[in-house]
């Protein structure tokens, strides 16, 4: 039996009924977001399975769990395979890598400035 972090379906579940509690309270925040959610997909330029595979890669950048599960599941029925995850998520590993190391240097930098203060 594999031991999960959470219960991820059910917590899909719970941020899913969520987001509709807040669509009763504030129609125009939630359709607003479905409006952003779907802009992509009226261009075509890249495939739902791309589009997804980006959305679980922005997710962990981001550290939303209700954002993982909803295009993990996404991801997984418009055909992603879990190889193809793992390299999504390689890239995106690799950027918030970067990021931090960029980041660094601005760090240094801020160093520096305090021997002309």
């Amino acid at each position: 039996m594999i031991m999960h972090m959470m219960d991820w379906n059910l917590y899909r579940k719970q941020v899913l009924d969520g987001v509709g509690q807040l669509g009763k309270l504030s129609p125009d925040t939630v359709k607003g977001y479905a409006t952003l959610g779907g802009a992509g997909a009226k261009t075509g330029h890249l495939d739902e399975k791309t589009r997804e595979l980006i959305a679980v890669a922005v997710a962990i950048t981001l550290r939303c769990d209700g954002c993982i599960t909803v295009h993990t599941q996404a991801a997984e029925r418009a055909g992603a395979t879990k190889e193809e995850l793992a390299e999504a998520l390689g890239v995106a590993i690799s950027v918030n890598a970067g990021a931090g190391l960029v980041y660094s240097t601005r760090a240094m930098d801020a160093y520096a400035s305090l021997a002309e203060a």
